[in-house]
């Protein structure tokens, strides 16, 4: 995530007469569009990236923006896909997918997460070029200005949409933040994984990775 900054949005001539001057989490450039709160998916089809890589997100009508990540992250993303990815998919046990892709489900119009894990069972979700409902494992790995965007905001919202597991990887600690969504619909106190631990998540049971092989071998571990 980039690091937080004012973002002016202007709207169309004739609804609001002066722009509207909104904080958001970015460093990107000017947005045209509505007020912060009441973005839409809608509103989320028509944005560009400018060039840039931004990633765009709508979470409860507020929109967030990243630009791209460090070659570490990507590093860390190209290993889920190996180590849990490529082997759910081998063993008929579910489809995975890495950013950017777009994740529509209540309260989120879309997110897109850096992993994502659809089980063969749940796979009518995949359709019309996004994911059309919550996932059965969403990961996130932090970069330097998006811990509390990922912690906090992401946390709830996933949570609250009904992702029944949550995972959160901090390169810096080198650390795995495992969470389980209750039957109250709020995720239970986590479990954390350091470099030496292996790590299961509980749809693909037969799937294990050491959590340090995320890590090991990267050209370069800048954050």
């Amino acid at each position: 995530m980039a690091t937080s900054d004012i973002v002016k949005t202007a709207v169309p001539e004739g609804a609001i007469q002066a722009a509207t001057t909104l904080p958001i989490l970015t460093d990107g450039p000017v947005i045209v569009g509505p007020p912060q709160g009441q973005w839409t998916h809608d509103d989320w089809e028509t944005l560009l990236d400018h060039g840039l890589g931004i990633r765009y997100e709508i979470i409860d009508g507020a929109l967030y923006m990243t630009t791209a990540p460090s070659s570490f992250h990507q590093w860390i993303s190209g290993r889920l896909t190996r180590y849990i990815g490529i082997p759910a998919e081998d063993q008929g046990h579910a489809f995975s997918f890495a950013a950017p892709i777009g994740v529509i489900m209540p309260g989120c119009d879309p997110v897109q997460p850096d992993f994502v894990v659809v089980l063969i069972a749940n796979s009518a979700i995949i359709r019309d070029r996004r994911i059309w409902g919550p996932p059965d494992l969403l990961v996130e790995i932090l970069s330097p200005s998006n811990a509390p965007y990922d912690r906090h905001v992401k946390l709830l919202a996933y949570a609250g949409a009904g992702v029944p597991e949550y995972a959160i990887v901090d390169p810096a600690a080198r650390e795995l933040v495992h969470y389980h969504r209750n039957a109250q619909g709020r995720y239970d106190a986590p479990r954390t994984y350091t470099a030496a631990d292996t790590v299961t998540f509980d749809c693909l049971p037969g799937i294990t990775v050491t959590l340090g092989d995320l890590f090991a071998g990267a050209p370069d571990t800048t954050l």
